[in-house]
This record gives structure tokens, C-alpha cells and sequence, in this order.
């Protein structure tokens, strides 16, 4: 990765927190993910299993993290699964990790390599009652791939069918919707950076610019400060692209009048920021730009200062709708009629605003978190009303990113130019 080296200790405190909730005599095994073809005889980047890296930040494929708190051998209790260096194979692929480097990195001392780990594997499981296996159990998964977790728990069944086996996957979710401060410190490191890169694209945004420009000078601040890269696909959508949610073709002239709407974020140590600012092409909004801004934005600190611990995020939800409602009856969206004879299913602002408001956030963009429970200190949240009006061909969201505290919410990208004045002010240096 690029990044500098990330504080062990974050780590060692994920670790301790999933030791907490096992089952006495139990046994936890994470797998990394596979490498994942392309074409002919290329693979994808790999990525590492989000749980797996959470546990040890560990980025190399054919990893494995196995947890055994109540194991007779303290040495075995925390371990490390690599695979081994081979000289041919860093010939031509690089370099792979080195037991002191891994132990530096994950804060794990006991290293074993992978072509060993039968061997010493059998009687660990047969010592352990439980067996806590990985897979994932995001909200919005939508793969139906049968990935490297899932054929893992179908071989240790298979292997082991008459142990005890519990979903790691629902522990994790609970975990890792609750950040730490050393997740945070990283989560701030991404977030600086996208915060100076849209900065730099405000300098750099004039008519007649082409959306993948401004995506190529994105790219390019992101990996000059150390980013290991984008977060997701960064959408640059120009005038009507802008109410494409996901939009990412990102092949448009910018015209002179337009606004240009740019949802992105830097990935750094695993860690992901996500940022939407909406700005006009030119520098300077027009008077119907400006008074649809200044709704989203009405909508963005509404939704802020509800977001607090105790909080459902369906109540909140709903909160936001009205404030939408009374947002969208002041700019001429609705009419008092259309409120009257809404559909409680589809209620008349939804026209204009047809996502959620918030999701979670960590090492997924859409991280793991409970949506049906009451909000806890600890979460990250974004925070990203929008509007899209089709008949003005236009679309406006504005994102921060927010930590949930026992006092409040702390808004980590506070600073970032978000009114019509900043914006204009900053395009106009």
C-alpha cells in the first residue's frame, strides 16, 4: 500500500474487542479473498477481505487471521497465516511480506506459513467446541458469487460436522459500525486528502473542461498524497448527468451555466472518506442554482443535527422528509395540493429526493452497521440530501462525513468550502 505504516495498535484493539464477544473454547478463522480473473491472463487488484484487514491489516492475498483465546499454547492464541515467500514468484510479482514485517504491521507475533497450516490446524479445531466462520453479510451485497468465505465454512463443515458454528459476520457487524479513535485518525488522513483535492479541482473546473479531466486531476492529487487511490468510482456529472446517482461515465464537456456535481473520496490505510459538493462550471451560481443549493444545504444541517446517538435512522429518515417537504413547497417543487393528496408509500417530496440520506462508512464505502437499530456513539455516518429536478435539468447533493460522539456529531470534513459564498469565493482565487 502507499500509505505510511498505520498504528499496530489499531489493530490489537479490533482483535480484543471480537475476542470479547467468543464463546468460551471457540475458534475463529478469517480467509482472505481470492484474486479475481480478468481477461486472459490478468486478475483484477485485489482487495483484501474487509474483515480480515480490520482484524489485522494485513493487504496480501492468501492471508488467514485465526483466533483461539482459550488455546493451552499462548503462542497459538492469536495467529497469522501467510504465504511463504517464494523467489521466483516476487521475480515477477513483488515482494511478499516477511514475518517481522507482518508482525509490525498486525501487531500478531506468531507467523505461520500457509503450506503448514494443516498440520497444526486439526488439533486446534478438535481443542475448540465452537468454530466462528466469515462471510458476508453486508445489507447491500448483491454478488452471488460463491467466493473464497463461503467455500471455506462448506469445507470446514464438511471436515468438521460435529462442532458448533456461529456467524462471525454478525459480531462484525456490530464491531465495526462502532469506529475507535485510532479508525478515526485514519479515516481523517482520507479525508484531508479529499478535502485538499477538491480544493484543487475548484482551480481547476472552467467551461469547456471534460468531466474525465477533472477526474484525472482527482486521480492525480489523491496518489500524490500517499492515497492508495479512489474510494469507488468518483462520479463527475455535468449539467443533467448530475441526477444520474450513479453516474461515472464521466465523458461530457462542461458547459458555461451548468453545475457539475462530483461525489468522490480517497482511500487511505484501508479507510475511506466520501464527499459530494455541487458547484457551477463557471464560478458563480445563478440565482435559481443558488436557491436550490441553499434548500439541499437547509436539508444537510437539518439532517445533521438530528443525527445524534439514540436516533433510528428510519425516524431520522422520516425527519429529513419533512424538513424536504417544507424545503422543496418553498422553491416551487410542490404545491400544497401535492402534499395533501400524497401517498404515504411515495410521499410527494420523493420526486426530488429519491435516496436514502446516510449510510455507514469505514473500510466499505458502504460499511457494516445496523440500519434498524437506534444510532450509537462511535458510528460514522455520511450525510448527503440531494435534489434533482428534471425539468431544470438539474441535480444538487452535498456529503460531509460525520462521527457520532456521546455530545453529538463531529462533522470531519468541517472547513471544506460548502456555502455559496465559500464556493464561489474559492473558484474565484
Amino acid at each position: 500500500m502507499k500509505n505510511l505504516p498505520l498504528n499496530a495498535e489499531l489493530f490489537i484493539t479490533n482483535r480484543k474487542r471480537f475476542i470479547e464477544r467468543m464463546k468460551p473454547d471457540s475458534i475463529a478463522i478469517f480467509v482472505s479473498n481470492d484474486e479475481v480473473p480478468s481477461n486472459g491472463d490478468a486478475l483484477h487488484t485485489f482487495r483484501q477481505n474487509s474483515d480480515l484487514y480490520w482484524l489485522s491489516g494485513i493487504p496480501q492475498e492468501d492471508s488467514m487471521v485465526i483466533l483461539f483465546p482459550d488455546n493451552p499454547d499462548p503462542k497459538y492464541r492469536e495467529v497469522l497465516v501467510l504465504v511463504r515467500p517464494n523467489e521466483l514468484k516476487e521475480k515477477w510479482d513483488g515482494k511478499r511480506l516477511r514475518r517481522e514485517e507482518a508482525t509490525a504491521m498486525s501487531g500478531i507475533k506468531t507467523i505461520v506459513w500457509l503450506d503448514t497450516l494443516d498440520g497444526l490446524l486439526q488439533p486446534w479445531i478438535h481443542l475448540a467446541d465452537t468454530i466462528y466462520l466469515d462471510t458476508n453479510e453486508n445489507d447491500r451485497k448483491a454478488s452471488l458469487l460463491r467466493t473464497r468465505d463461503y467455500r471455506f465454512v462448506e469445507e470446514m463443515k464438511e471436515r468438521y460436522p460435529l462442532h458448533g458454528y456461529e456467524r462471525a459476520a454478525k459480531l462484525m457487524k456490530e464491531l465495526r459500525g462502532i469506529k475507535t479513535a485510532h479508525e478515526i485518525e485514519v479515516t481523517k488522513k482520507a479525508i484531508e486528502i479529499t478535502g485538499n483535492t477538491f480544493r484543487r479541482v475548484m482551480q481547476f473546473i472552467k467551461p469547456g473542461v471534460m468531466e474525465y479531466e477533472i477526474e484525472a486531476e482527482i486521480v492525480h492529487s489523491f496518489l500524490s498524497q500517499r492515497a492508495t487511490g479512489e474510494a469507488y468510482g468518483s462520479i463527475i456529472a455535468s449539467g443533467d448527468n448530475a441526477r444520474i446517482l450513479h453516474y461515472v461515465s464521466n465523458n461530457q464537456e462542461c458547459k458555461d451555466g451548468d453545475l457539475i456535481l462530483m461525489d468522490f473520496g480517497a482511500s487511505y490505510g484501508g479507510y475511506n472518506a466520501d464527499l459530494t459538493r455541487t458547484i457551477p462550471v463557471n464560478g458563480k451560481f445563478t440565482q435559481r442554482q443558488a436557491e436550490v443549493y441553499n434548500a439541499c444545504l437547509q436539508l444537510h444541517n437539518y439532517a445533521k443535527s438530528l443525527l445524534k446517538p439514540g436516533i433510528s435512522i428510519i425516524d431520522y429518515t422520516d425527519k429529513v422528509g419533512e424538513e424536504a417537504t417544507q424545503q422543496f413547497l418553498k422553491i416551487g417543487l410542490i404545491t400544497e395540493a401535492d402534499v395533501k393528496n400524497e401517498d404515504p408509500e411515495n410521499r410527494a417530496y420523493r420526486k426530488y429526493l429519491y435516496h436514502g440520506i446516510s449510510h455507514h462508512l469505514g473500510l466499505d464505502v458502504h460499511d457494516l452497521g445496523s440500519r434498524t437499530e437506534p444510532i450509537q456513539e462511535g458510528m460514522l455516518f455520511t450525510v448527503e440530501p440531494g435534489i434533482y429536478i428534471e425539468e431544470e435539468g438539474m441535480g444538487i447533493r452535498i456529503e460531509n462525513n460525520l462521527w457520532i460522539t456521546k455530545d453529538g456529531n463531529i462533522d470531519l470534513f468541517e472547513g471544506i468550502p460548502i456555502t455559496v459564498e465559500e464556493i464561489e469565493a474559492a473558484m474565484k482565487k
